[in-house]
């Protein structure tokens, strides 16, 4: 029976021709129980008093410039677990799959995965009595060439040129930014890489100006996503402002990163808002070393630079001794720092909500490594998926607002006292909990600029 069946290797070409998708990768995975195509603007509807569903799609793996329109009969609506734990609820569809010279029909539930490397994913039971696969092996029914690619796309729709977008920040290799520029090109936006580092300024009452690698002129853009990293907050914030003067739409603005810079002022506006924090006490002279540290409950306590990010410059005394040589140590170079209660019962947790415009779009736990306290994943910290509290996202909300900040990372943390926030975090990074949630986080950024110029 064996000879019968079509031998695959991990990865294989493969065509829909009730779709209009004359070829596609998909990852072959025997593990995964359910097939599922890449689909953005999913849209259910009735056709001959049948249930339908219409999508788009980008069809050619790291081409986000060309879409197909397809629609297919709506068969079902199915819970799915990904490999992260993630339930989600998608569309399912039937069509008919072609893979060399067979071809069957298979069933496929309707997804974004844009944060996946391919817009395929064929699993055991579109496989099953028809398939053997050699994982060791890829293309064992040919690939085409990138001419072949070009003349099958031909005349398939270009994405329409939207908005143009300016990610100004400072490595391009970061995750973080490669998602923004795949999302805003996959919407139809010409996206930019601007190097902070390589921007500069002309400052004039009647032709203010920002210029790029030699003279090339910026001040043609239509919105700006500043992901601007600690290290460069002045400059940064400086050419977020330019461009703010230009009347540049950008997506948080230089006062409110300049503010959420700053830990101790933005703990301030953070309370004056009615946000709960851990008690935190800031001194300048080392003199008021013992009172600091009976004002926020005594030992084990957190040590925080104003400078720190990351996780960077946080440390636990576990004794009132290490207390008094860490904050004598920090004051003794003449660096700032809050001393702040410790939340013993967080077993080394927090919430991390993803805020865009108004709105918690995602949540993660973090948990820190075994022996560790702070819960950042730059730090080798766990993410999970949680459900955070209605109150939860009522904090997360708020402090976006009182910090005037479009896009947040907020973190909570749980204490015996309730939901206490941690920080507010002003490029926050996306990886963790796009890894973690599968949402498209950064095509939410992209829908906060397109609801600001209206575009739907």
């Amino acid at each position: 029976m064996s000879q019968n069946k079509v031998i695959l290797g991990s990865e294989e070409w493969c065509s829909f021709p009730e779709l209009g998708i004359p070829t596609i990768k998909a990852r072959v995975d025997s593990g995964a129980k359910t097939s599922a195509l890449h689909a953005i603007n999913i849209a259910p509807f009735i056709k001959n008093e049948a249930n339908w569903v219409r999508f788009d799609i980008n069809p050619i793996q790291n081409n986000l410039k060309t879409v197909i329109h397809c629609e297919a009969p709506l068969i079902d609506k199915r819970i799915v677990k990904s490999s992260s734990g993630f339930r989600e609820q998608r569309y399912v569809i039937q069509t008919i799959l072609e893979i060399g010279d067979s071809k069957w029909p298979i069933e496929m539930t309707l997804t974004n995965r844009d944060s996946m490397g391919f817009r395929m994913l064929l699993g055991r039971e579109a496989m099953s009595g028809r398939v053997l696969v050699d994982p060791e092996q890829q293309y064992l029914l040919g690939q085409p060439t990138t001419d072949n690619l070009k003349e099958l796309y031909k005349n398939s729709e270009k994405a329409s040129t939207g908005l143009r977008i300016g990610v100004l920040a400072s490595n391009p290799e970061l995750y973080s930014n490669k998602r923004i520029m795949e999302a805003g090109e996959m919407r139809g936006h010409e996206m930019h890489f601007l190097n902070i580092k390589e921007c500069y300024m002309r400052l004039d009452a009647d032709t203010p100006e920002i210029h790029y690698r030699g003279g090339i002129i910026l001040n043609q853009f239509d919105a700006i996503i500043p992901r601007i990293r600690p290290s460069i907050t002045f400059y940064g914030c400086a050419l977020t402002r330019q461009f703010e003067a230009l009347k540049v739409f950008c997506l948080n603005s230089a006062s409110a990163i300049t503010q959420s810079r700053d830990k101790l002022y933005s703990l301030q506006l953070l309370l004056n808002s009615g946000i709960g924090i851990p008690t935190t006490g800031f001194a300048n002279s080392p003199l008021d070393t013992n009172d600091l540290i009976k004002m926020v409950g005594g030992s084990p306590l957190i040590v925080k630079l104003l400078e720190g990010t990351q996780g960077k410059g946080v440390v636990l005394a576990e004794t009132k001794k290490a207390a008094e040589s860490v904050i004598n140590a920090f004051k003794s170079v003449n660096a700032n720092i809050l001393v702040q209660e410790f939340i013993k019962e967080a077993n080394g947790k927090d919430i991390r909500c993803f805020v865009i415009d108004g709105k918690v779009v995602a949540s993660i736990q973090r948990e820190a490594m075994p022996g560790e306290f702070r819960a950042n994943i730059h730090l080798g910290g766990t993410a999970s998926v949680i459900k955070a509290t209605m109150e939860e996202k009522r904090i997360a909300i708020k402090a976006a607002k009182a910090m005037d900040l479009k896009v947040a990372g907020v973190d909570i943390i749980r204490s015996s006292k309730g939901p206490l926030l941690l920080e507010v975090n002003s490029s926050p990074g996306l990886e963790g909990i796009e890894g973690a949630t599968n949402k498209d986080i950064a095509g939410e950024m992209i829908k906060a600029i397109e609801k600001n110029f209206k575009i739907k």
